[in-house]
């Protein structure tokens, strides 16, 4: 079992290594220590606070709906703890930097390190470094470790915690594979059928087949992907002049189309990996699906929010690095403003995005690049 006297451990002597082959001073694992260690407390104080009013909110849906309690504690908890954990890493890293960098100047060591001669350019290096690991483990575990866990979460919010869970949807239409239209009136997800189900295939935009059917089923127990059981159906193949037509009562069939392809529940996209995600979005616009902009915005976010680390840290190096007769009170209050700012500037951006029609890349990306031009000035602003 790893104690944490081995991560310690493992710790000294990984950075002995570096200072001995001269990739990382002693002053650059003191700052990297300051910031991963202000930011993981800060990630566990905020979130167990959360933890406690989330569940004060929510234990009477809790209890009206007959939740397990080893549901609540492993299936949600357990993993809202490390979404909510990643998807505030901006907030955390912003609020770690302004309170750590704070002490620092506070206490005078920051001018100590300026007067032997560290640049404020060199005093960067070690917030970047900690920036850096943040944002590749803040991509990994969102991009691949979290969406798993969020299977269960979302399943479990569903079940026991949201007021109206969409089950069905109507007028279905989308190209299931190339020339081949699948038309569903109606579906019930409850039931894994469909009714007044048709499937037209067109050769040359001309069409050469039509099926008609009362209810389409999905065999969720088959091995085979893609398994459906058609009912009631007729079948009518166009071969020049003539019209051959078939009907049964029953037609196992393999159909490129998934419930999950036409109906949408809330949370869905969180459920995805990043490749699952774009392999979706890039098959949903083939077959003409238009209600995939939360997948796509999802999809970007995962790339922006870790990359708005850097942007974040070099702000809040910046504003709380000169020493202030009052104290952290003028940065921190700052600080806070200006991550609220950038998480509503985000939310924002996200919802022009889902229901406005702007580009979901662009609207992810913008809250970035504006906070990139105000880290600049923070920059230049910062003591030299």
């Amino acid at each position: 079992m790893i104690t944490a006297k081995d991560i310690k451990s493992t710790w000294n002597k990984i950075s002995d290594w570096c200072t001995e082959h001269s990739l990382i001073s002693r002053l650059d694992w003191y700052i990297i220590g300051k910031f991963l260690g202000t930011y993981f407390f800060s990630i566990a104080l905020i979130i167990s606070i959360a933890v406690v009013f989330d569940f004060n909110e929510h234990i009477d849906k809790f209890l009206s709906k007959n939740a397990p309690m080893d549901a609540i504690l492993f299936d949600y908890y357990l993993n809202f703890i490390p979404y909510y954990s990643n998807l505030f890493s901006q907030l955390f890293v912003f609020i770690s930097v302004i309170f750590f960098t704070t002490k620092l100047a506070e206490n005078s060591e920051i001018i100590a390190m300026m007067s032997t001669g560290v640049s404020f350019r060199r005093l960067m290096r070690p917030y970047m470094i900690s920036a850096a690991f943040i944002c590749l483990l803040t991509f990994v575990l969102g991009a691949y470790v979290i969406p798993k866990g969020n299977i269960t979460r979302v399943n479990f919010e569903n079940k026991y915690k949201n007021k109206h869970v969409v089950t069905t949807t109507d007028n279905v239409q989308l190209e299931v594979d190339t020339g081949v239209i699948a038309y569903i009136r109606l579906y019930e997800d409850y039931i894994k059928t469909g009714h007044d189900f048709t499937l037209d295939k067109f050769v040359n935009k001309k069409l050469v087949s039509h099926l008609q059917a009362s209810t389409i089923q999905y065999d969720s127990l088959s091995e085979e992907p893609y398994h459906w059981i058609i009912k009631d159906y007729q079948l009518r193949d166009f071969q020049g002049m003539r019209e051959v037509i078939t009907s049964g009562v029953r037609l196992d069939s393999v159909i490129q189309m998934e419930p999950q392809d036409f109906l949408i529940t809330k949370g869905q996209q969180e459920t995805l990996t990043s490749p699952e995600l774009a392999s979706y979005i890039k098959r949903q616009k083939q077959r003409g699906f238009a209600n995939i902009k939360e997948f796509e915005v999802e999809y970007w976010q995962r790339w922006a929010s870790p990359f708005a680390a850097f942007i974040l840290t070099v702000i809040g190096l910046s504003l709380s690095a000169k020493k202030r007769k009052n104290g952290m009170g003028i940065s921190l209050g700052i600080g806070l403003a200006l991550s609220l700012a950038y998480i509503l500037f985000q939310t924002i951006s996200a919802t022009f995005a889902i229901n406005a029609n702007f580009p979901p890349a662009l609207a992810v990306w913008m809250p970035n690049i504006v906070f990139i031009f105000i880290a600049i000035y923070c920059y230049h602003k910062a003591p030299k």
